[in-house]
């Protein structure tokens, strides 16, 4: 008798339950309100779009916002990287002839470290680059993208704002110019 009870009242809980999307006429205040509420996976759903569609807004170093959704029918190369991070000062200088040379292209460097603006600015002025650079809270970095979990972290945006390819490690503009043209984007001659 005593396993009768735990089985009854899985037997009645697993009678209530419906696929997603399907809802009750019959509710516990037994009043026959039908409820509102939204399937349980529109939430699962929303946040793998945004993980493969990613949102990302901020505000660069030299004063200005940088919006992702802007620069749709562009390419677009997000960068996590530190001042301390001797592949990511390596790479610099390629994203930035990178990214002033083809108009198709747009990179956004995020300083991924607790550092002051007007430190970063010093190190830029010995590091220059072309592309907008904005310091990102380590504590809360942009929710759409995947804390990294080491630097460079580098992901390939492509011109409907779809991620293309996820990179851990340096990169370069020849491998970056190849997963483009790979991706269906413009083939660039040696």
């Amino acid at each position: 008798m005593n396993r009768l009870v735990p089985c009854v009242a899985l037997a009645i809980l697993l009678a209530a339950c419906k696929p997603d999307g399907q809802t009750s006429t019959n509710n516990a205040a037994g009043d026959g309100a039908t409820p509102t509420s939204a399937p349980a996976s529109t939430d699962a759903v929303a946040a793998s779009a945004s993980r493969t569609h990613p949102a990302l807004q901020v505000e660069t170093l030299d004063g200005g916002r940088f919006d992702l959704a802007a620069h749709r029918g562009q390419w677009v190369i997000v960068n996590f990287w530190a001042t301390w991070c001797a592949p990511c000062l390596k790479e610099m200088p390629e994203l930035s002839a990178l990214d002033a040379m083809r108009e198709h292209i747009q990179v956004i460097g995020l300083a991924y470290e607790d550092i002051e603006p007007d430190d970063m600015r010093a190190f830029l002025q010995k590091h220059p680059v072309v592309y907008p650079i904005a310091i990102i809270d380590t504590f809360d970095p942009p929710a759409d993208f995947d804390t990294p979990p080491g630097l460079p972290m580098t992901y390939l945006i492509g011109p409907e704002g779809q991620v293309v390819e996820k990179i851990l490690g340096p990169v370069t503009a020849e491998g970056l110019e190849t997963m483009i043209a790979g991706a269906g984007g413009p083939t660039i001659e040696a």
